[in-house]
């Protein structure tokens, strides 16, 4: 009785008649009751409703970014349109994304300053906005777009003119060998600049996320409490530290961003140029969420002493002094305190604001940031 023990291909079609072993014994095709077509996971089948409004969205950007490109005219590369639309690009990626983040700020500047406030940041969130609604939650949400509009514009638009300003210094041979470091001074010399815009923005931002209720009502109101307490000097007691922050953070985050995206398309089998935009600007979020994970643990010991100092200096008080102090009280371990907050919120940031540049950048005809330095199939 070999059926019983071994089946036959014929039982094992009429068990399984969808596996391979259906096309083992010819069967007689019996037509569908029905012209449909079954499918073992309808789902499947959704996107081709879906694609409709996605086409009709891509459809609708193509025609305004024409219309946008045929009204301003085409940008040269390294002009001075080119660096204004990349000061664009800048203002939208951080002045948007910040902001978006604020409820995450908040409850990250809350526990750097008193770790013992919260527990969690759920039951930080459910605090908040027990106490004071959901504006609340959203503290500090002004000074946050109007500073990182800032500093976006000119960190973005600066990064753009010092990379090709060192580039040319060193020549077409040096700036390609070299490509590493012409990034980091780039980078490092546009967020010089950007942090000056930045800080008293910044130093109001601080001020109001940090204190409970918060110090102002608003950026206006901010600025001139300092500034009538302190003087202007009070809007940049935070400098310093917001370098030491902000520099090896920016450093980090194109240097690696370049290197990572050139990775990529050195592993992808076409080149960059052979690629849609929807590749072009996946390419830039994975490459920008990366660059963010590795800016947030680079620049977080001195983003606690930003908070630290913004909230606990005293008037007078020598910079050395107050590092010195703030330090011998929380120890190198509360340098690293809200780490894990600032990871989730500075590698989604990053991914956003590469995503947002590079779309822009690809909106008024330009193209994305970064590449491989040689093209495929060529040494």
């Amino acid at each position: 009785m070999p059926g019983l023990v071994t089946p036959t291909y014929a039982t094992l079609s009429a068990v399984f008649p969808l596996t391979p072993f259906s096309a083992a014994v010819p069967q007689k095709k019996t037509p569908p009751a029905q012209p449909s077509v079954v499918s073992l996971y309808p789902y499947a089948s959704i996107p081709d409703e879906a694609k409709k409004p996605g086409k009709e969205a891509q459809a609708e950007f193509r025609h305004a970014s024409e219309a946008t490109q045929k009204e301003v005219g085409k940008i040269d590369m390294y002009s001075p349109k080119f660096y204004a639309a990349c000061t664009m690009g800048g203002i939208l990626a951080c002045g948007l994304t910040h902001t978006a983040v604020t409820p995450l700020d908040l409850v990250k500047c809350r526990r750097q300053v008193d770790p013992k406030l919260y527990r969690s940041n759920i039951q930080a969130w459910r605090t908040i906005s027990s106490a004071e609604g959901i504006r609340g939650i959203f503290t500090g949400w002004s000074p946050t777009f109007f500073g990182y509009c800032a500093q976006g514009g000119l960190k973005y638009g600066g990064y753009e003119f010092f990379k090709k300003f060192y580039s040319d210094l060193a020549g077409p041979e040096k700036a390609a060998r070299y490509r590493t470091a012409i990034y980091l001074a780039g980078s490092a010399s546009a967020e010089f600049i950007a942090d000056v815009a930045l800080c008293p923005l910044e130093s109001v931002k601080v001020r109001m996320q940090t204190t409970i209720p918060p110090e102002f009502k608003g950026t206006t109101e901010g600025l001139r409490s300092v500034v009538a307490k302190e003087g202007f000097r009070g809007l940049y007691k935070g400098l310093y530290p917001l370098w030491g922050r902000q520099i090896p953070y920016t450093m980090m985050k194109f240097a690696s961003f370049e290197t990572v995206v050139e990775m990529i398309y050195n592993y992808l089998p076409k080149s960059k140029d052979q690629y849609g935009s929807g590749v072009q600007t996946t390419v830039s979020f994975a490459g920008g969420y990366i660059a963010g994970i590795l800016c947030a643990i680079v620049s977080h010991p001195a983003d606690v002493m930003v908070s630290k100092l913004n909230a606990n200096r005293q008037p007078g008080e020598a910079f050395g002094a107050v590092t010195k102090r703030i330090y011998g009280e929380i120890g190198f371990g509360g340098l690293w305190n809200g780490l894990p907050v600032r990871i989730v919120m500075i590698g989604t940031l990053t991914g956003l604001q590469w995503l947002l540049y590079d779309s822009f950048k690809l909106f008024v005809g330009l193209p994305t940031t970064g590449g491989p330095a040689l093209e495929k199939g060529k040494k």
